[in-house]
């Protein structure tokens, strides 16, 4: 069985009570969404997360990104990375470990959190195909159904899986001349190996069978963006909207076998053209919710990427998106490190909040009244407890050293909130 499949037949599972109680929507309609293809609730049979709703109707999600890399092995820094991410409000952890051991890996940060935790298993393959002394345009199709499967049975909610990119597309790819190529790792993966080996992306050609394991288990497909654009030029291009267009084919499938599935989309992409692909990709992959990496509006802020992300972002969850994918100081650069996370947490629940404030989300405007209300009455404590980030305001505001709570050193005696208190 999967919510989905519940959902079709009317049965309202514990899951969907969880959701439809921390989005207040009524569980009848939640549980339409989900029969409909609309909102996923991706929970493993195996897995002890908490219930997490993603998609139409539902508040904007965040998840992070941590993992080992055959740089850096430290499995206590990423479960510490792991739980900062929640602390902070990350709804979920991807699992993106090149390194040793990586189940121990998983298990150990399943164990460690209680939010929905995500993978890309062809990383798993290829670490597997390298162990053998082999290059991973060698890699066994085995081995990543292999991963798929036994990541499944540890309890992994939901999978990245680059599905679309097809023989045919890797033809069309390279007469493109893209100025970035192919930036995500399991794309290029999988994209090497179709030109080495001349055959169709195995994900595709066996998409039947990877249906079945999804539906055992009730995995939730996150249909991998393999071609999204690495820079602002490559942005809209005709590889980006191929893979799409067979993504949405192909969410179609799933949601007929009763599967969970979302699409992944960019990027890298200028302002102007972030709501329109957010609305082609909602037609194109039949209502089902989107997860987008930022996107980034500018290349120029190495450094600062979560706040370009952050824009995007805002941009693209007012526009369709459901499902933000956090970006870190430390983006194109390095692992990130525990304030790294910390920050592209908090900058990606910044553009959650503004992109639900947008949508009217009475959850999103009753903490927005509450912060209003707090700062006409000068009420520290309740400010800080709204806050995403609760210390660094409290460390500003200690920084005063003001005997006057009705002031702050901005502004003073002359505080315009102060002056005209109970007048207007």
């Amino acid at each position: 069985m999967t919510q989905k499949s519940e959902a079709i037949k009317g049965n309202i599972t514990q899951e969907m009570k969880d959701v439809a109680k921390q989005e207040n929507i009524e569980v009848d309609k939640l549980a339409r969404l989900i029969a409909d293809g609309k909102v996923v609730i991706p929970k493993n049979v195996n897995s002890h997360a908490k219930a997490c709703g993603i998609g139409e109707e539902l508040s904007t999600k965040i998840n992070a990104n941590i993992g080992s890399s055959s740089k850096i092995d430290d499995l206590e820094l990423e479960i510490n990375k792991a739980k900062l991410a929640v602390e902070y409000g990350a709804d979920a952890i991807m699992d993106l470990s090149t390194g040793s051991d990586l189940k121990l890996f998983r298990q150990k940060i399943m164990d460690a959190i209680d939010v929905i935790i995500g993978t890309v298993p062809i990383y798993e393959a290829g670490v597997v195909t390298l162990s053998k002394g082999k290059e991973i345009v060698d890699m066994d199709p085995d081995d990543i159904f292999k991963a798929i499967e036994n990541q499944a049975r540890e309890g992994v909610d939901f999978m990245t899986l680059h599905c679309g990119i097809t023989k045919d597309l890797v033809s069309k790819l390279e007469k493109q001349k893209r100025m970035m190529g192919i930036v995500s790792r399991g794309g290029t993966f999988m994209a090497s190996w179709i030109k080495h080996n001349k055959m169709e992306n195995p994900l595709y050609e066996n998409y039947d069978y990877l249906l079945e394991l999804s539906y055992e288990y009730d995995i939730t497909l996150s249909l991998g963006d393999g071609l999204r654009p690495g820079c602002l030029a490559d942005a809209s291009d005709i590889p980006q909207i191929q893979e799409l267009v067979n993504l949405g084919g192909l969410v179609k499938r799933a949601q007929d076998a009763d599967v969970q599935v979302m699409v992944e989309g960019p990027g890298h992409m200028p302002m102007n053209q972030i709501k329109a692909n957010m609305e082609i990709q909602k037609t194109i992959c039949h209502g089902a919710p989107f997860y987008v990496l930022g996107p980034l509006v500018t290349d120029l802020a190495p450094g600062y990427d979560h706040i370009t992300s952050a824009i995007g972002g805002a941009i693209a969850a007012s526009s369709g998106a459901n499902f933000l994918c956090y970006v870190t100081p430390a983006e194109h650069l390095s692992l990130p490190s525990l304030e790294d996370v910390k920050e592209g947490v908090i900058a990606s629940k910044i553009a959650a909040e503004a992109a639900d404030v947008a949508r009217g989300l009475p959850q999103s405007w009753m903490r927005e009244r509450q912060m209003a209300k707090a700062r006409k009455e000068f009420d520290w404590e309740k400010q800080f407890d709204l806050a995403f980030d609760k210390s660094k305001p409290r460390t500003y505001r200690d920084k005063c050293e003001l005997d006057d709570d009705e002031m702050c050193a901005m502004c003073g005696e002359y505080c315009a909130v102060k002056i005209a208190k109970g007048d207007f």
